[in-house]
């Protein structure tokens, strides 16, 4: 008998608006949750056929590489969106319980109406008037508290696509992580073992090891790297133009642009690039290898020339593969990145690093001529 008199203190008690903003489960450019993991899960189904491929082609190498390439790209696609899910999830979940209270008083009021027959909520004690009155409160207050429901159960419904998009992405992410892996290795395996690429020079170990051990810059080494050359062989070398059009060997983020100075106050002439760990290195364009191996305080490096005169020195590597004098194609892989990649209960419970902050290894770039160091943005593309 008192359904109005409720109504009208439930208005009272301040029952404010579930809050409005981007549509749940989808990210800034408009790509839902769901539609980011199958985006991501068809990368990866096609990383797979790849590597069931890889093994009856001609270049094997070739098509391992772009297994790995696109094995790389789909696990970011993935990463990403569980990790958009997972700030989604957590955003839904805390503005549920801020508003628990409201949430409640909400659920039981419509509880209450559902339950009464549509006449009994119209009596009022106070007879016709009051009936009348008590009616006209109701009218203006249903239309308030079905947008109310609609926008509850449009969060929950988010909620509960979430939670299902992250379950069965949980299977492929494993599957992706676990084939990955396999495909670097056999990269790797065959990477070293090639045999088959045109070769513009044979090297002299000997030259090569006396200028390791005599040079202690790499503007000496550089220098020095004519004399390593045993024996030229009849074949054309690269001839590269630049045009500031590359793209970065690597997946990654430009940490340092030249002479940035780094957290020890050390600038360098090239670009610093943040990378996920295991990430795969290739030549953007093709060139000759005329080292690979550590060198100096760098790590493990390749050095390469894309045109008489012009190297790229690729440093940071964990491995590096190819022989000096080699001429690897556009595209070719040249080593991998260290680190080590997370497993899939690290990326899915948040405890792996996400986003910039999972590119832990750095690789450095530097071009050079026969003056010196020169700005990379001749040769690649840097806009971001």
């Amino acid at each position: 008998m008192r359904r109005p008199r409720r109504l009208a203190l439930f208005l009272a008690l301040g029952l404010s608006a579930l809050p409005s903003g981007p549509v749940p489960g989808q990210d800034a450019a408009g790509l839902s949750t769901p539609e980011a993991a199958a985006r991501a899960a068809r990368r990866l189904e096609e990383a797979r056929r790849l590597l069931d491929r890889a093994g009856g082609t001609d270049d094997r190498i070739a098509a391992l590489t772009a297994t790995v390439a696109a094995y790389e790209e789909g696990l970011a696609l993935l990463r990403d969106g569980l990790r958009r899910a997972a700030a989604e999830r957590r955003r839904i979940e805390a503005g549920l319980e801020a508003e628990r209270e409201s949430i409640a008083r909400l659920l039981g009021v419509l509880q209450g109406m559902g339950s009464a027959p549509a006449p009994v909520l119209l009596l009022h004690p106070a007879g016709p008037l009051g009936t009348a009155r008590a009616g006209m409160m109701l009218a203006d207050v249903t239309p308030a508290l079905q947008a109310e429901a609609e926008a509850l159960r449009a969060r929950l419904e988010a909620l509960a696509e979430i939670e299902a998009v992250q379950t069965a992405s949980e299977a492929t992410l494993r599957e992706g992580l676990a084939s990955a892996q396999a495909a670097r290795a056999e990269l790797a395996a065959a990477a070293a073992d090639r045999t088959a690429l045109p070769r513009l020079y044979t090297e002299d170990p000997v030259a090569t090891a006396v200028l390791l051990a005599a040079t202690e810059t790499l503007d000496a080494f550089a220098a020095g790297l004519g004399e390593t050359v045993d024996r030229e062989l009849p074949l054309p070398p690269p001839e590269a133009r630049p045009q500031g059009d590359l793209p970065l060997p690597v997946r990654g983020t430009i940490l340092r642009r030249p002479g940035e100075a780094d957290a020890a106050g050390i600038a360098r002439p090239g670009l610093v690039i943040a990378t996920e760990p295991r990430a795969l290195v290739t030549t953007p364009v093709a060139a000759t290898l005329r080292f690979q191996g550590p060198l100096l305080d760098l790590g493990t490096v390749a050095i390469l020339e894309p045109a008489p005169g012009t190297l790229f020195v690729i440093a940071g590597l964990a491995q590096a593969w190819g022989g000096a004098g080699e001429v690897l194609p556009e595209g070719a892989p040249v080593g991998l990145m260290g680190g080590e990649a997370p497993d899939a209960h690290a990326i899915l419970s948040g405890a792996a690093p996400a986003g910039d902050a999972g590119r832990s290894e750095t690789l450095y770039l530097e071009v050079r001529d026969a003056t010196g160091p020169i700005d990379p943005g001749l040769w690649f593309h840097l806009e971001e």
